[in-house]
């Protein structure tokens, strides 16, 4: 008898916004663990999760975006909090990263540790550690989960930024490369 509540994970969170980035193409859970760095269980699990949660349809193929934006407008930055550390080498992320480092101007920048790092900045912990590679090839989930950074450490300012062009490339489809 299974007595534990099954609990969303950050890794649900890039699972789904891989998903989201791939558009209406079809996708199975061996290719997108291997574009994601991870295994295949771990994709299985997610999409187990997320069906649980609500956020992938029945299937388990279509995100339920309504929702899914009504979490990370309400819940990301209150379930996977993160606070800026030490000065480091990484790629950008949050305001610093494209789409929002065309919208906002700062000499305070934010970054993923990482050795193949463009910039210096304050180090935000990726919601999962294999993002920093899976984003080389995939611009559109780099911006995606660029936009959640800056819900999840942005001010006010940079929130509602972020808030608004996810949701205009998740519930609209814009997806700009």
């Amino acid at each position: 008898m299974k007595t534990q509540q099954p609990a969303m994970s950050a890794l649900d969170v890039v699972v789904l916004l891989k998903i989201i980035s791939l558009g209406s193409e079809s996708w199975n859970q061996k290719p997108l663990a291997e574009s994601l760095f991870m295994s295949q269980s771990e994709i299985s699990k997610s999409v187990a999760r997320s069906r649980y949660a609500g956020l992938l349809d029945a299937s388990g193929k279509n995100v339920r975006k309504l929702a899914f934006v009504d979490f990370l407008k309400y819940g990301i930055a209150v379930v996977f909090p993160q606070q800026p550390g030490a000065v480091v080498r990484g790629v950008p992320t949050a305001h610093s990263a494209p789409p929002l480092n065309q919208i906002i101007q700062s000499t305070e920048h934010y970054v993923w540790p990482s050795g193949k790092g463009t910039l210096r900045g304050q180090s935000i912990v990726p919601l999962y550690p294999s993002v920093v590679d899976a984003v080389q090839n995939d611009q559109k989930l780099y911006e995606l989960l660029a936009m959640v950074d800056a819900i999840r450490v942005g001010r006010a300012r940079e929130k509602e930024l972020a808030i608004n062009e996810i949701q205009n490339r998740i519930l609209n489809g814009e997806q700009n490369n």
